[in-house]
């Protein structure tokens, strides 16, 4: 695991759901220590026009972005989780043209016996592991 559900607001026409996807994974993987083949990335593009910041659409040169990752609860530290948000938004800053600094990154922990995957709780694979 995780799930990621990734929103972004843009012109640029160079970014791709894959590029972003790519990204995401390889650093759910690298800042948190998450199984790649297990990582479902779910990406989708707004336009700048329909993205609002404090009241404001986007400048047409502007992008902004939300990333929200699932996670099973108490599998990450802090500093683990600061790592991946500070990555993530840099990351993105260099896919994406002019981000807006209110972009945000949303780590949510997930009770393991509240999700899984494959008909299986996250909890039931550690008992069974």
């Amino acid at each position: 695991m995780p799930y990621l559900r990734v929103r972004i607001a843009t012109h640029a026409t160079t970014v791709t759901a894959a590029q972003v996807a790519s990204t995401l994974t390889d650093l759910a993987v690298t800042k948190l220590g998450k199984n790649a083949a297990a990582a479902a990335v779910d990406v989708h593009f707004s336009a700048p026009s329909d993205w609002f910041i404090g009241g404001q659409a986007l400048a047409p040169d502007q992008s902004s972005f939300f990333i929200e990752i699932k996670l099973t609860a108490g599998t990450n530290t802090r500093d683990e989780k600061a790592a991946f948000v500070k990555a993530a938004y840099q990351a993105m800053a260099e896919l994406l043209p002019n981000v807006a600094t209110t972009s945000y990154i949303v780590l949510q922990d997930v009770g393991a016996d509240s999700w899984g995957y494959g008909g299986k709780t996250q909890e039931f694979r550690y008992i069974k592991g």
